[in-house]
């Protein structure tokens, strides 16, 4: 081996050296970054596996609704506010709706299944009851929730309370406003039909805010209740894909009556 050979040795150790050295930093680099991929892809999935999993809401409360027959069930209302609504001699399966006027989800509820409730009663294949309740605790939404209830409170006739129920609503005030107020509720009493001469005062007065308090508390201790809409058929709770499905809603209903 020559001198110069020899000189330049050591200097090419250092540069294997420090070629090796930099090939190990960027072996390590591409490993952190496959491992940055991989946990961008199985979070990514995640997010996707839940968004499918709350895609049912969407995909049901889209899915067709009933046309509800021009004529209703006999409505009757009862002395501690529910609402039954059945055709003379009906007396199962029972459905138990418990809704909240200011709960954008009953809103939707009512929107997309009503009919299919209404339909169901008109043709004596069910007894539905109506238990309207304030189960909200803050503000706006307790005491817009409060009035409206109040307001149903102050109709007798059946037909006008489906028709003001119907209104309440189709005019539900958004979350975190201020909404059915007194002068509203007064003109949607008028736009129902109603002919209560003392609905006004009742209105007014909110003479019966605090038995809709009461009733909210007793039926929601009584049947657990945790969230609005709560359907109930015969004693147990309607599961939401199926309240929010009509076709599978009436398939469930119908099975129940035979």
């Amino acid at each position: 081996m020559s001198k110069g050979n020899r000189t330049k040795s050591p200097g090419s150790a250092k540069s294997r050296s420090a070629r090796e050295k930099i090939k190990e930093q960027q072996a390590a680099a591409r490993a952190r970054d496959k491992r940055k991929r991989v946990v961008t892809y199985v979070t990514a999935g995640a997010v996707a596996v839940a968004a499918v999993g709350l895609g049912w809401w969407y995909a049901a409360s889209t899915s067709r609704s009933e046309e509800a027959t021009a004529a209703l069930a006999p409505v009757t209302v009862q002395a501690d506010g529910s609402v039954v609504m059945a055709k003379a001699g009906v007396t199962a399966p029972v459905v138990d709706i418990y809704e909240d006027f200011q709960c954008p989800a009953c809103k939707e509820a009512e929107r997309v299944s009503g009919p299919t409730f209404k339909n169901l009663a008109a043709e004596g294949k069910a007894k539905v009851v109506y238990h309207p309740i304030t189960i909200f605790s803050q503000e706006p939404l307790r005491s817009n929730s409060v009035r409206a209830g109040n307001a149903v409170r102050c109709i007798a006739d059946g037909k006008q309370w489906m028709a003001f129920h119907d209104l309440l609503f189709q005019n539900q005030p958004p979350e975190g406003v201020e909404g059915f107020k007194t002068d509203e509720l007064l003109q949607w009493g008028k736009q129902a039909g109603v002919t209560a001469p003392d609905f006004q005062q009742c209105v007014t007065s909110q003479k019966n805010a605090q038995a809709q308090l009461d009733y909210s508390k007793k039926i929601s201790d009584a049947q657990k209740l945790t969230h609005t809409p709560t359907v109930k058929l015969n004693g147990t709770e309607i599961d939401n894909a199926v309240l929010f499905s009509p076709s599978q809603l009436r398939d469930e209903i119908t099975e129940a009556a035979k």
